[in-house]
């Protein structure tokens, strides 16, 4: 019996915990905050951030990390990418301690090699890594080769609800990915495998940046011309950022590129999508993020994507006027305007500049 441990109780950490406890897989749900896990141990209900589902008897709930991690042959990460190294460093703490105890081995199951997942969407703004590269500079060394992405157009709430959803889960070595495409998978909950881990990590992060513009696009009344540009030239962007870095550019136009760029611009429980539509009809970013219950990624990544564009010189408007309404207070006009004021050019000899 595989059993795994989900780091992260926001509402795509318990969709998980959901679909891998329905398909009778032994599972552990890890909640930071004590009094919020047992809340929801109690209720069998994640209230705050994933209302109306009900939680499996067989989902066990914690905020014990040791215990969401002892044993487990997946440990899964779905906690917000700003935090994600310090979970890193206790994932690694409690790792470390199991290893030393002489009557404890971590232990591998013969169908599906131990692993860590990253579900999280986003880039460290300090580093500029991506979640798997943080997981090799902060976990065990021993686990390097056992690290994966899953990723893909996936809101919570439609997952959790099993309405029929497709994803890719990406890992450096064929064997793994196998493996863990045979656990997520479900009959409403489609795996497709990808060695770009790289690439996948990216897109997740990526389009989040331009759901933000998409948003404001159409907070500012703009028609589904403009969203469609936009999406089209972000996914420009996506690729050349993406290809800078050794990413397969095929995998921008698969399910972790331009699926979830469609899904999370034109979809209503975008929360990177409702920022930009606050901000297209005036509202101020301090404004929006206090009244926001959840993390909408994108804010963040934003900052990364910006830093990254400048430190390997590549052309990404959109991320950068993105950034400027975010970071420096340029009025959405202004910024539309500019991007529509620059020079012409062929459509698709930049993607490769």
């Amino acid at each position: 019996m595989k059993q795994v441990g989900v780091l992260g109780a926001g509402s795509w950490g318990t969709a998980l915990a959901v679909l891998l406890a329905n398909k009778g897989i032994k599972t552990v749900l890890w909640a930071r905050n004590h009094e919020f896990a047992k809340q929801i141990r109690k209720s069998r209900e994640n209230k705050s951030y994933l209302p109306g589902i009900e939680l499996p008897a067989a989902l066990k709930i914690t905020s014990d990390i040791s215990k969401a991690v002892t044993d487990k042959e997946v440990i899964l990460f779905v906690v917000p990418s700003h935090g994600f190294r310090e979970v890193a460093k206790q994932v690694s703490m409690a790792l470390n301690d199991l290893s030393q105890s002489p009557n404890h081995q971590i232990t591998k199951s013969p169908n599906l090699p131990y692993a860590l997942v990253s579900a999280s969407k986003g880039i460290e703004n300090r580093t500029l890594l991506t979640m798997t590269e943080i997981m090799e500079e902060v976990l065990p060394s021993r686990l390097s080769g056992r690290l994966a992405a899953l990723s893909g157009p996936s809101f919570a709430q439609e997952v959790a609800s099993s309405i029929p959803t497709a994803v890719t889960i990406a890992a450096s070595e064929h064997k793994l990915c196998t493996g863990l495409q045979d656990l997520f998978t479900t009959e409403t909950f489609r795996v497709y495998t990808s060695l770009d881990l790289m690439g996948v990590q990216l897109g997740g992060a990526l389009k989040n940046v331009i759901a933000i513009a998409s948003g404001i696009s159409d907070g500012m009344g703009f028609g589904t011309n403009t969203r469609a540009a936009l999406i089209t030239r972000g996914l420009a962007e996506m690729s050349r950022l993406g290809m800078r870095l050794g990413a397969n550019p095929l995998t921008f136009a698969g399910l972790a590129g331009l699926g979830d760029l469609v899904l999370t611009c034109t979809g209503d429980l975008s929360r990177n999508r409702q920022v930009g539509l606050k901000l297209g009809q005036g509202q101020s970013i301090d404004t929006i993020l206090k009244e926001m219950s959840m993390v909408a990624e994108g804010v963040k990544t934003t900052n990364s994507v910006y830093a990254m564009a400048e430190k390997y010189k590549v052309e990404m408007p959109i991320t950068n006027q993105v950034y400027r309404v975010l970071y420096q207070g340029l009025d959405p006009k202004d910024a539309v305007n500019e991007l529509l004021t620059r020079p012409p050019r062929q459509e698709l000899g930049d993607i490769l500049a």
